[in-house]
């Protein structure tokens, strides 16, 4: 080949394409392999990153699905804020009265929290938040913000305003968060009976407190066998009587004579179970279950009973009560003395001390002994709240015991004791145990007989002729056919002896009397006497009235229809034919 001119030596031409046509074949071959080989490296490294975003996808995914459904609740479990438009529940049961209505309830609420660490100004802080918050004490507050720790409670069960009023004041270190709070939608009207918790949700007092393990954690509410209706009557009537007469206390019962359920129970003074802590100890004592007292002649009941059923007297026997009983340096007198020879329904209607000293001596001490044990007077009786008192019983009981008890001196009880025992004086003999839980439609407990129908039917009939004629009239209720006993008894003093200046008004009675369904009971402590009771402050004065005006309210609620009079329609069917001093009762 010819070399041109001006081309060097080493000159090499290309072909067309720009390949070397000098360059062997083997360089072409070489060349494409390796262009090969890098693409096959690239293939492998996007099919390894594509497997391992696979795999880590697949990894998120059963993870999301091991938290969302097969640890749905233990994540429920540490869960802080309840997902929206959940049902909430709290962690303690409702407690409600028979018809339903709630007496008691847990509701969801917020508490404040701070962080004393991140406080800078304790004093104005606290001085802000005490602005917004009520019953907050400012000076341990002040305290606890000024401390080196990390956590205090500034506030607990807050309500909503309480809540925007802490979030509007923006302080930092103060902190919000969900709480739950007990919550007693009807004031002090069941504080006694209800009771209340602790700022924990721990039942500390009453049924709260008696039912502690049922309600924590329950779902089903916890049915009481009270009525508001009837609890508020009671409350309302009481608080009439006691202000009135000034006195310095009152309570009252109404039991269902055939089931043995409380439908109230009223304890003045009382006390708001949202703030127990500012309440004094006198307002949380509960008179009808813990308080003890001598109710005088109300025991006349027990007394007339337990000697006619054990066959030592009857109706048309009497006694001379002229002349007082001295007896070991005591001397035995009637409030209004009577002379002459009285009947037994006389001496119950005029509530003679004479004439029932007679009656329990002609019974004799070991048999009025025996059935005031059985009529549960001597015991602790059976109730569900903790605040249960026994009763003081002599610690040996003498012959003069006998003849003081029968007229309500020396023993004194529970007002729960008391309307126990009167419910069997009218339900034929039967001692059921009071409850305060709802008992089941139709369920009737077995109680144990303690007297006969006979003798029951006999109180029945005296009871009524005290209302009719005797020292109770004031608490005839038209219509409905009461009957009672009325007590007026000296209170003890701390020093010994009697207060002749202070005194317990009481009256224990039943209605309807020609079939009763309700035995009621209510007292006043320490009444003053007004001009309006001519100086008096006697139970037939102070409480009979307050009884007169329960029944009537009472008796349209529990749909009992008021009848006429047995004078309007003729003789009572109460009244038998037995003669005092020479007239006959049945001719009322």
């Amino acid at each position: 080949m010819t070399r041109k001119r001006n081309e060097p030596a080493n000159f090499r031409p290309l072909s067309p394409c720009g390949l070397d046509v000098g360059q062997p074949k083997t360089w072409v071959v070489e060349l494409e392999g390796a262009r090969k080989a890098a693409l096959e490296t690239g293939r492998t490294r996007l099919i390894v990153s594509a497997l391992v975003f696979a795999m880590a996808f697949v990894m998120i995914g059963l993870r999301l699905v091991d938290l969302t459904l097969l640890q749905s609740d233990a994540s429920a479990q540490i869960a802080t804020v309840a997902p929206a438009n959940t049902e909430w529940r709290s962690g303690r049961a409702d407690i409600v009265d028979r018809n339903g209505t709630v007496l008691a309830t847990t509701l969801p609420t917020n508490a404040v929290y701070a962080n004393p660490r991140q406080i800078r100004n304790p004093d104005e802080v606290a001085g802000r938040l005490a602005s917004v918050l009520k019953g907050i004490d400012e000076e341990r507050l002040k305290g606890g913000l000024a401390s080196d720790r990390s956590f205090t409670w500034v506030g607990r069960c807050l309500s909503p305003r309480e809540t925007d009023a802490v979030n509007d004041l923006g302080i930092p270190g103060v902190y919000l968060q969900h709480d739950e709070c007990r919550y007693y939608p009807h004031d002090d009207l069941f504080s006694h009976v209800v009771g209340y918790s602790d700022i924990d949700g721990q039942g500390i007092a009453g049924m709260e407190k008696t039912f502690e393990e049922r309600l924590r954690g329950g779902t089903a509410p916890l049915e009481l066998s009270l009525d508001m209706r009837l609890q508020h009557i009671m409350a309302e009537e009481l608080q009439a009587a006691m202000t009135e007469y000034s006195g310095i206390g009152a309570s009252g019962l109404i039991m269902d004579v055939d089931t043995g359920e409380i439908l109230a129970m009223v304890s003045l003074p009382t006390f708001d179970p949202d703030h127990p802590g500012a309440a004094s100890d006198e307002a949380r004592f509960n008179r009808a279950t813990l308080g003890v007292y001598e109710v005088g002649s109300v025991f006349k009941i027990f007394s007339a009973a337990a000697a006619l059923d054990a066959g030592a007297v009857r109706l048309d026997d009497g006694y001379d009560v002229s002349k007082p009983i001295r007896v070991a340096g005591y001397t035995i007198n009637d409030f209004k003395p009577k002379d002459g020879w009285m009947s037994i329904p006389e001496i119950f209607l005029h509530s003679s001390n004479i004439g029932t000293v007679h009656m329990a001596m002609e019974a004799g001490t070991k048999a009025i002994q025996n059935y005031f044990g059985k009529f549960g007077l001597l015991k602790r009786g059976p109730v569900e709240l903790p605040e249960n008192g026994s009763p003081l019983v002599p610690a040996k009981w003498r012959e003069i015991n006998t003849m003081t008890i029968s007229y309500g001196h020396g023993l004194a009880v529970t007002p729960v004791q008391v309307v126990r025992a009167l419910s069997a004086m009218v339900n034929g003999g039967e001692l059921l145990s009071p409850t305060l839980v709802k008992r089941k439609p139709g369920e009737r407990p077995v109680g144990e007989q303690v007297i006969s129908e006979q003798t029951s039917e006999q109180m029945r009939w005296l009871m009524r002729l005290v209302v009719a004629e005797g020292t109770g009239r004031n608490a005839e209720a038209p219509g409905y056919m009461v009957g009672g006993k009325t007590g007026t008894a000296d209170k003890l003093k701390a020093s010994g002896g009697y207060d002749r200046n202070n005194r317990i008004a009481s009256f224990a009675g039943a209605f309807p009397m020609d079939d009763p369904q309700y035995a009621i009971f209510a007292m006043v402590d320490e009444p003053k006497p007004t001009e309006n009771s001519y100086g008096y402050a006697t139970a037939g004065w102070v409480v009979a009235p307050a009884i007169k005006k329960i029944v009537q309210r009472m008796g349209p609620v529990v749909g009992l229809e008021p009848r006429a009079l047995p004078s309007e329609v003729g003789p009572d069917p109460l009244f038998v034919p037995v003669h005092l001093k020479g007239r006959s009762v049945a001719s009322q």
